[in-house]
């Protein structure tokens, strides 16, 4: 798993006559991840890139028609029910009377939506006019009136007509919005008088329709028009829809089988080849030779040679040296041995070797970079540490559950994809979640597997591990800050350790300690320091009580000694100083240990404000109480007497003496308070539960991401796409 699938290289050289056949038996195969042919052999073998097959141009043609008319009659992958045969002769006439018909109908179909926008924008040029309440004829045609309508303020206008020397009467006819300006200029005055006096003014002019009669019977007769054009455009619509439905499976067959043809006759665009013949070089998986090569043999027989150039190993130098000869002998290429000679020097593709619940937690590892052929893939890694981080961060049975359900519908509901194997990442990060929520004793912030699982059934006096809210328990919340701190110890140096593995296979002993070892030693060392009795009283006490005998996590350790711990900095500075020999700048980091590791404090705090989300919207529904120890109870089944209470100081209540309520729930208000109570819990958990995505999540991905990850991770590894198509739609039985 931390290793990709090896691959092979492999060239394909035969005579140009049985290229096409060639090429027919490597499409069905889809193994053959083609090198593209770089013009590298053309001057001293006389090599070019080859030509398309004949058919190309017309299948590329033929393709675009078909995506075309899918496009424009909204056909979609759903819409076919079966595989079919598409023959030549479908593809020709048949596929001229669809194109003709549904060109056509589109035609159709543009003009009346232009009508209808047509329409719609006389409708809405109307409307101001219906507003104004005047006959569209009473609006124009005078000899010795001048008219403006528009929309604005009616005082400006009409100060700025009285203040016109060119205009002698004028009357001004309103409605809520527009205006009508009727003037009369003088004698010799310019023929837009009245429209230069309101120059200046906030005044929207409008034209005048083209009409006569009042407007409300101009917008009926627009709206009769509209509905007719609508019926037209719906019976243009019904007919797509129909030719759809009755060629839909067809276009997808056939578009399926274009597209396979042009892969097919472009396919010689890859190769390298002479007048007489053609070399095809690629990669396949090292296991799969045998079948391609025994395939090949079978199908074309003794006029193609196959054979494997080279199997893409770790090497000291990060290269593989593997090459093949090509000299020129008659026309046509023949490969020798021991040559040094490549078509190409290309890298591997990248097939990530995981399967099973681990392999959706390539998505993640892909959102960052496809891992390169020569370096470990981290996914399995994160199939352990992320669900766990995510887990441990939200730790509650109940959104755990509901964490699960979702990635269990998304990694069942889709086949293949983003979704399917986003559903796979969230199922895992429920199930660890679920885990957690019965560790912690705890569903949507309740208590209540603590109360009828840990205390009831197995008789302990509280669940394993606690998230440390209440002053009873408050310990817990420093002491996850331990574990976080050690935590991340043991994560970074899982990436410095991987790092350490990739630098000695690539390039040896030396550089593995100077720029990986340097790195391990740094982190420990500093690590070790910090953790002893060499600092005195300087670090947290909690560091050293967490982990001890009588600890919350009892697993004997409190620390290591004063001379542990000055061995420990002594280790550090020979760490710094094996990577200043290997890398003098990279000492700027000196302090990335300290920093790196602190960082993964966040599971801690994450933990703590999730689990304080939760309590603070079970608070306010039913209301907590605190007993004499310190601990916090939920009001699910009632709240002690408040007035007792203030009265005495304590009082007993189901057991505990209370000594003080926090708040007494809008549950226990009354029937209004049932109502809002319930409100406030639904939608207040459905927030928590949003928020444990974009907090919980996130952080987990940050720290894979940033502290993990940039210990060994470049990635920059391309994809394993293999000559040939996956059909949906076609089959050739």
């Amino acid at each position: 798993m931390l290793r990709p699938e090896q691959m092979s290289k492999v060239s394909v050289t035969g005579s140009k006559g049985v290229m096409p056949e060639v090429i027919e038996t490597v499409h069905d195969l889809r193994l053959l991840h083609v090198t593209e042919y770089d013009g590298s052999w053309q001057e001293e073998f006389g090599f070019e890139t080859g030509s398309p097959i004949e058919g190309a141009e017309s299948a590329s043609d033929k393709l675009v028609t078909v995506r075309s008319l899918k496009s424009i009659l909204g056909v979609e992958d759903t819409d076919s029910g079966r595989q079919r045969i598409v023959p030549d002769d479908a593809l020709g006439e048949p596929l001229e009377e669809i194109r003709a018909e549904v060109n056509e109908l589109d035609d159709r179909r543009s003009e009346l939506e232009n009508e209808l926008r047509a329409v719609d924008e006389e409708i809405d040029a109307m409307e101001p006019f219906v507003d104004l309440g005047l006959d569209l004829d009473l609006l124009s045609g005078y000899e010795t009136l001048q008219v403006v309508v528009g929309q604005g303020k009616v005082e400006p206008v009409e100060r700025a007509v009285v203040d016109a020397d060119d205009i002698s009467a004028y009357e001004i006819f309103s409605g809520e919005r527009t205006h009508a300006v009727f003037g009369r200029p003088v004698d010799g005055a310019d023929e837009m008088a009245l429209a230069d006096a309101l120059v200046g003014v906030e005044f929207a002019t409008l034209e005048v329709p083209d009409a006569s009669g009042s407007p409300e019977e101009h917008i009926r007769d627009l709206e009769q028009q509209k509905r007719e054009t609508e019926s037209k455009l719906e019976t243009v619509e019904s007919e797509l829809h129909d030719t759809a439905v009755e060629e839909g499976e067809f276009l997808l067959a056939a578009e399926e089988r274009l597209a396979i043809d042009v892969q097919k006759t472009e396919a010689p665009l890859s190769f390298a080849t002479t007048e007489n013949a053609f070399v095809a070089e690629g990669w396949i998986p090292t296991e799969r030779y045998n079948t391609f090569a025994g395939t090949l043999k079978d199908e074309v027989g003794e006029h193609v040679a196959v054979e494997e150039l080279e199997r893409a190993e770790f090497s000291r130098d990060g290269h593989d040296h593997a090459r093949e000869d090509v000299t020129e002998t008659g026309g046509t290429a023949a490969v020798t041995d021991g040559g040094t000679v490549s078509m190409s020097n290309d890298d591997p593709p990248v097939v990530q070797k995981n399967s099973g619940a681990v392999k959706p937690f390539e998505i993640l590892v892909q959102a960052v970079n496809r891992p390169n052929y020569h370096e470990l893939d981290p996914t399995i890694i994160l199939f352990l540490t992320f669900p766990t981080f995510f887990g441990f961060m939200i730790g509650d049975f109940g959104y755990g559950v509901i964490y699960t359900a979702i990635g269990f519908f998304l990694y069942s509901k889709f086949e293949d994809g983003a979704l399917k194997s986003m559903g796979g990442v969230t199922l895992a990060a429920g199930l660890f979640t679920t885990l957690f929520g019965i560790l912690y004793g705890e569903i949507f912030g309740f208590h209540l597997i603590t109360q009828y699982f840990w205390e009831g059934m197995l008789g302990l006096s509280h669940p394993p591990i606690e998230k440390g809210l209440s002053p009873a328990t408050s310990e817990w919340a420093l002491g996850w800050l331990t574990v976080s701190v050690a935590v991340g110890i043991f994560h970074i140096n899982v990436g410095y350790i991987l790092d350490f593995f990739e630098n000695y296979e690539l390039h040896g002993a030396k550089e593995a300690v100077l720029e990986s070892g340097s790195w391990i030693l740094m982190l420990n060392g500093l690590w070790i320091w910090i953790f002893s009795d060499a600092l005195g009283g300087v670090p947290p006490e909690f560091l050293f009580t967490t982990f001890a005998a009588d600890g919350l996590i009892p697993l004997g350790f409190s620390g290591f000694s004063f001379t542990v711990g000055w061995i420990g900095l002594g280790l550090y500075f020979l760490g710094a100083g094996l990577l200043g020999t290997a890398e003098l700048a990279e000492l700027v980091e000196f302090a990335a240990p300290l920093s790196n590791v602190l960082s993964y404090t966040r599971l801690g705090a994450v933990l703590i404000a999730k689990a304080s989300m939760a309590f603070a919207v079970n608070l306010l529904v039913f209301g907590v109480y605190v007993d004499d120890h310190g601990g916090w109870h939920f009001g699910l089944g009632g709240m002690p007497d408040a007035a007792a209470l203030e009265a005495a100081g304590t009082v007993s209540y189901h057991g505990h003496e209370v000594t003080e309520i926090l708040f007494g729930g809008i549950f226990h208000t009354g029937a209004a308070g049932v109502v809002g109570g319930l409100l406030v819990l639904v939608v207040g958990h459905l927030v928590v539960l949003a928020l444990g995505v974009t907090s919980a999540g996130l952080q987990a991905v940050r720290l894979e991401y940033v502290e993990f990850f940039n210990k060994f991770f470049e990635g920059g590894g391309r994809a394993y796409n293999p000559f040939g198509y996956d059909r949906e739609f076609t089959t050739e039985d």
